[in-house]
């Protein structure tokens, strides 16, 4: 007969941690999946607002959000998100090789530059896609050590595929414009044309969705209500390329 031995503490940890990757990719394919028809009430990014906010004893300080449909929204918002942030988003599946490397040439440029002055490198852009945006704003931190980056830069890859892979296109925008951040603590196109215009998101005008577009690079430093003229010309140069990329017909498209 043979003596069937219980497996020792060592081995049962070894099996967890074999078991753990595929825990996680189980845990974020349905986590993913389930976000496709339930409106996420928070993200991690508002979550790390709200402590940021309580850790500086500003105990007062609440998130503006406020969820609203696609279609409980002005057309000009989420196609002058797409015209601001990622005129290819109807085509790629989650990355833009193209903007990626436009950027990665266009900041080599300003940091060589920079560098001549003795200065920092300033104007740097991003090349980041909504749907990796969508990713980072549900699921991920903001981080600076080197390890932390690194950990996050793989989660939103993870992250974008599962979202590119389960969602529609029409959700992917949906949810960015109910979760990205147009001023300290306003997040979501309803909060914000509250917030900037005294309205709902679905009165809209072009011009107030464009100046909203044209505030994401840097929406605590920049006021949707009180434009200076760099967002003022954004905001002209986004109504335009919504006009090119169709309008309403371009959402439809979706």
């Amino acid at each position: 007969m043979v003596d069937v031995h219980p497996p020792t503490r060592r081995r049962r940890w070894f099996r967890w941690l074999l078991a753990m990757p595929f825990l996680f990719a189980a845990a974020s394919i349905l986590q993913v999946a389930v976000l496709r028809f339930v409106d996420p009430p928070f993200t991690a990014f508002m979550a790390i607002r709200q402590m940021e906010a309580w850790g500086e004893g500003e105990w007062k300080f609440r998130l503006a959000h406020d969820w609203r449909d696609l279609d409980q929204m002005a057309v000009s918002l989420p196609v002058s998100l797409v015209a601001a942030e990622d005129q290819n988003f109807a085509a790629h599946h989650g990355f833009d090789l193209a903007a990626i490397e436009k950027a990665q040439a266009h900041n080599k440029r300003m940091t060589a530059r920079a560098e001549k002055r003795g200065r920092p490198a300033t104007r740097l852009r991003g090349a980041s896609t909504i749907s990796q945006q969508v990713a980072k704003n549900l699921f991920l931190w903001q981080g600076q050590s080197r390890a932390s980056r690194w950990a996050r830069k793989g989660l939103e890859v993870w992250y974008t595929l599962l979202i590119e892979t389960l969602w529609p296109k029409s959700r992917i925008l949906e949810v960015y414009a109910n979760v990205a951040e147009f001023g300290d603590g306003v997040y979501g196109g309803q909060a914000a044309a509250v917030r900037f215009f005294n309205k709902d998101a679905a009165r809209l005008a072009p011009a107030e969705s464009a100046r909203l577009a044209a505030v994401l690079p840097a929406p605590r430093r920049y006021n949707a209500a009180n434009p200076g003229p760099y967002v003022q010309r954004r905001a002209r140069w986004i109504q335009r390329q919504v006009g090119q990329l169709g309008g309403k017909a371009y959402l439809e498209s979706l």
